[in-house]
């Protein structure tokens, strides 16, 4: 399993939630699918799964969707990491941040949650905090609108025409990490000179 990674997208399942900003880390792991040629099935884990290679003699993916709900998401990863035998250092945390404008993305490994409940669940589960998250702007919502509202609500005609870009970005950003490390994937997708 060395070569194992678990990439957790994190959103609610359901038709009423599929295209709402709390989705996002579902669309990326749907997209990293759609390039493996891999589907989803449903896992004791309690979470759909899809398993497969980016290339031939690549990292091997499992891809996870949390059917629990956001704010659950840590037993269905805790499980599925001890399943495949696999250290949190090989688990990516796929999420939406309201703290980062629309269309950008920014990586790192540990630290704060940011009030994200699917990346607190997950610290908690895991023991740890030290897991990758590959960051999806979302952004904020305008004047004092309520942040847990607007993650809920589907993405603005504007954005949906940015949208398709930004999870493919994601998944470039989520290939970069497995394959070359996080420093490489920072430096392409949110470089320390700018």
């Amino acid at each position: 399993m060395a070569d194992t990674w678990l990439i957790v997208g994190l959103g609610n399942p359901g038709p009423d939630y599929r295209h709402t900003r709390h989705n996002i880390g579902f669309m990326v792991v749907e997209e990293l699918a759609q390039r493996m040629g891999v589907s989803f099935r449903a896992n004791k884990s309690r979470a759909l799964v899809a398993e497969g290679r980016l290339s031939p003699g690549g990292p091997k993916l499992v891809l996870a969707q949390p059917q629990t709900f956001m704010n659950l998401s840590g037993g269905p990863t805790s499980a599925l990491a001890r399943f495949y035998n696999l250290p949190t250092d090989r688990v990516v945390a796929v999420q939406d941040e309201i703290d980062i404008p629309f269309n950008t993305l920014k990586l790192k490994i540990g630290g704060g949650e940011g009030g994200h409940n699917g990346v607190r669940d997950m610290a908690k589960a895991l023991a740890t905090k030290d897991f990758y998250r590959v960051r999806v702007g979302v952004g904020r919502p305008p004047g004092r609108a309520d942040a847990a509202a607007h993650v809920l609500k589907a993405f603005s005609t504007v954005e949906r025409k940015e949208l398709p870009f930004l999870i493919q970005d994601a998944a470039d950003a989520v290939e970069l990490l497995v394959s070359d490390g996080l420093l490489a994937a920072q430096q392409k997708f949110h470089p320390v000179n700018k």
